[in-house]
């Protein structure tokens, strides 16, 4: 059936390859406390923490590769007034308002390091009403790869804003939870139908270790 579906799709002209380019940089989505155990998002099957372990080992491989890793964060205020209709629509992400600890990243990593980027979102999207698009474009990066949490939400929203900015997209599916197996796939087939190439974790770090890291030294500070 799946290649059914995608041979229909194919001879309508979707499932072209983007590729990676030459400046590649990791974007870590809005892992945290939050979906993994005893967390208020978390699942039932392990999901979430599957992906936090897949997205712990590609970042170490960009990070020795020398190429740059980001991190979103959701941060929100008192009752989620910054939200908008978003925080209407999921009262859950009272979990990521001021003071709360599952706004955290895992102590189990990924988590940022001194001196890399963090992103403050309140939507789903990294690149909505944030200055990422800047700071990538400042780093020289043509090139995304997505990972985190979650596949349907800000994952997805992340790597369609990639594109609609001007960056390869690209989705690491090991790397990306969610808590239905079969909405991860869905959204994985769509988004790789349409917007972003998915590829594995170990295609991934082939990729990056493929692509010669570049000086940033010289770089805004």
């Amino acid at each position: 059936m799946a290649t059914e579906r995608s041979e229909d799709y194919s001879s309508a002209g979707f499932l072209g390859r983007i590729g990676p380019g030459s400046a590649p940089a990791v974007i870590v989505v809005d892992v945290c406390r939050a979906y993994l155990e005893g967390g208020p998002l978390t699942d039932a099957g392990g999901r979430f923490e599957a992906a936090r372990a897949s997205a712990a080992r590609v970042v170490e491989a960009a990070r020795a590769l020398g190429h740059p890793v980001l991190f979103t964060e959701v941060r929100l205020a008192p009752g989620r007034v910054d939200a908008g209709w978003f925080g209407v629509k999921v009262p859950g992400l009272a979990a990521f308002e001021k003071g709360s600890p599952w706004a955290e990243a895992p102590e189990a990593g990924p988590a940022p390091l001194p001196g890399e980027v963090v992103v403050t979102k309140q939507y789903a999207s990294g690149f909505f009403g944030t200055s990422l698009a800047s700071t990538l474009r400042a780093l020289g990066v043509d090139t995304t790869y997505v990972l985190g949490f979650s596949t349907s939400g800000c994952v997805r929203a992340t790597a369609l804003d990639a594109l609609q900015s001007g960056f390869r997209p690209l989705v690491v599916r090991d790397a990306s939870g969610d808590r239905d197996a079969v909405v991860h796939d869905q959204n994985l087939f769509d988004l790789d139908a349409k917007y972003a190439d998915v590829v594995s974790e170990d295609e991934a770090i082939d990729q990056l270790r493929a692509i010669a890291p570049r000086d940033l030294t010289g770089g805004p500070a």
